[in-house]
């Protein structure tokens, strides 16, 4: 099937050929992917030269490779809205997902220019807080947010059960909150958020720096987000 004289590398012209059932609708967007030794015999390879073209596919964003389920073709990215109320949950509703939170951690700790973002004195106490956001079962998102511990006794046992900041917010009279700015880089992951985004270290990330403030400008809540870049694209809105 393969010309191992041709100057390409066998692994290479494996990628191409999986790479263009995939472009050719064989495998559709989700769709796991037969299996290393299966595909190994259909080549007439070892399984490491599979693994190779896989890994292939995955650097160029055309396939996931989840650790201990198998290799499934990419699905669309999903339009995130960015605007003065960005709600993860109702991001995904409003394009036909489930979505929610879950916390990964948190801790008290002392960041004082993240305090200084919050109104609040360098010397203060925050709570960190370490959230991964999932679309049905895929984790699409890891961040971190940091809010004054004082005013929020309590606030990570609530999400892990609410799994919804807005509904946490609601506890503590907060109807609602609006986003004052957002700051987007792309990044490379560091080992964990690549880890917990199945993705590789290789691969960008979008980055998003955000502090939310309450209905009087108070500020609430300052936030890092990491999204999975191939699963995400951002759209900035005029929402009031």
């Amino acid at each position: 099937m393969f010309e191992r004289r041709s100057g390409i590398a066998v692994w290479r012209q494996i990628g191409e050929a999986l790479a263009m059932d995939i472009r050719n609708k064989l495998y559709n967007p989700g769709e796991q992917l037969p299996p290393e030794p299966e595909l190994a015999a259909k080549f007439s390879v070892n399984r490491h030269t599979i693994r190779r073209a896989m890994g292939e596919l995955e650097q160029i964003g055309l396939v996931r490779i989840e650790q201990g389920r198998g290799t499934f073709v990419q699905e669309h990215a999903i339009d995130y809205a960015i605007g003065k109320r960005t709600r993860f949950s109702e991001n995904l509703r409003s394009q036909g997902l489930l979505g929610h939170v879950e916390v990964l951690g948190s801790q008290a700790e002392r960041a004082s220019e993240i305090a200084v973002q919050l109104g609040l004195p360098r010397s203060t106490t925050l709570l960190r807080v370490q959230l991964i956001g999932k679309a049905e079962n895929r984790s699409i998102n890891v961040s971190d947010h940091y809010f004054e511990e004082k005013r929020f006794p309590g606030f990570a046992d609530k999400l892990k059960e609410a799994k919804s900041i807005s509904k946490v917010y609601k506890q503590f009279g907060i109807q609602d909150y609006t986003r004052k700015w957002s700051r987007i880089t792309a990044a490379l992951p560091d080992e964990n958020i690549a880890r917990l985004l199945n993705q590789p270290k290789t691969r960008p990330i979008i980055q998003i720096e955000a502090l939310n403030v309450d209905a009087e400008g108070r500020p609430l809540q300052y936030g890092i987000t990491r999204f999975a870049g191939d699963w995400v694209q951002l759209m900035i809105t005029g929402d009031d």
